[in-house]
This record gives C-alpha cells, sequence and structure tokens, in this order.
C-alpha cells in the first residue's frame, strides 16, 4: 500500500506490477504523477508531446508560428492539434481541433475526403411536393441509381406501385 512521508504520498510500485484493478490505485496517485510529469516535462501537455510525436511546446509553437499562427486548413482556427499520419506517425502541421477532428472522422483516407467533396458541391436539398391535400412526396436532388441483382444482397422488387391493388411477386 501507498504510505505517506512528510506529507508526501508514497507508492509501491510492486503493488501495481501484480496486474491487480485499477481500482486499487491509491488515493493521490493522479496528484503523484502529475507532479511527476510537471517536474520532468515542464507540463502534462509536454509529456504527451514528446511521447506521442518527439515535440516539444516550443517546437509546437515554432511550427505554429511558421505557418501564420492559423490552422492550415480553414486558415481562421487556432491551431492547437497535432495532425500526424497515422501509418508512420510522421508530423503533418497543426490544426485546429474542427479540422483535426474532420481528418480524423475520414481516417485520413484522400478517396472519402474526395467523394465529400463531390457530394458537397453536387447535392441539392430534397424537395417536398405536395401529391394532394395532406399527401407529400419527398423528391431527390439527384436521379436515384438503383443497385444491380449482383451487387445487392436484397433482391429488387417489381417496378409495379404499391398502390397499383396488385401483388408483389
Amino acid at each position: 500500500m501507498g504510505g505517506r512521508d512528510n506529507g508526501k504520498i508514497r507508492i509501491r510500485c510492486e503493488r501495481f506490477r501484480s496486474g491487480r484493478s485499477f481500482d486499487l490505485l491509491p488515493s493521490g496517485h493522479n496528484v503523484v504523477v502529475r507532479e511527476t510529469r510537471q517536474k520532468n516535462h515542464g507540463s502534462t501537455r509536454d509529456f504527451h508531446l514528446k511521447r506521442r510525436y518527439g515535440l516539444t511546446s516550443v517546437d509546437v509553437n515554432e511550427m505554429i508560428e511558421a505557418q501564420g499562427g492559423v490552422c492550415l486548413i480553414c486558415r481562421t482556427g487556432k491551431p492547437e492539434h497535432v495532425d500526424h499520419e497515422h501509418a508512420t506517425g510522421k508530423v503533418r502541421g497543426i490544426l485546429c481541433f474542427n479540422c483535426n477532428g474532420g481528418l480524423g472522422q475520414f481516417k485520413d483516407q484522400i478517396e472519402r475526403l474526395e467523394q465529400a467533396i463531390v457530394y458537397l458541391k453536387d447535392s441539392g436539398t430534397w424537395q417536398k411536393v405536395q401529391v394532394t391535400s395532406g399527401v407529400f412526396r419527398l423528391y431527390s436532388p439527384r436521379p436515384a441509381s438503383r443497385p444491380s441483382a449482383t451487387s445487392s444482397p436484397w433482391p429488387l422488387r417489381s417496378s409495379r406501385r404499391a398502390d397499383s391493388r396488385q401483388p408483389v411477386e
């Protein structure tokens, strides 16, 4: 167990190496870890920057200054997040929260980003058209393309309208 010496918390590492649950961490453990990171690295941010990217906050600040103090994508956001290639770990630049998160959502796949660009350029809005009193139909901004029978695991339905009172095959 951890004990106290002169008001400071002492932790015995053997307890943590035993494979027991982290629920057994003594109170004050986070305080000790935070103080150690502060002493050894200057801050928790510096600790994580060094561990993940091999950078210090000074390096990051120099990169931000070199890129004009703005996010490299939107040119407006406050750059605070290190962007890196997940495959190699190489740092690409410093981005704002939204742009860095956006790239992450697209899994850094250029094809997905290109598809998103096409979608944004070509998409219109769905039109709600009144067919009769109280009945509306939505029309797509682009023509629908039905999947072929070989590309879909579900069989295609007949082209008969559901309201034609003919049985569906």
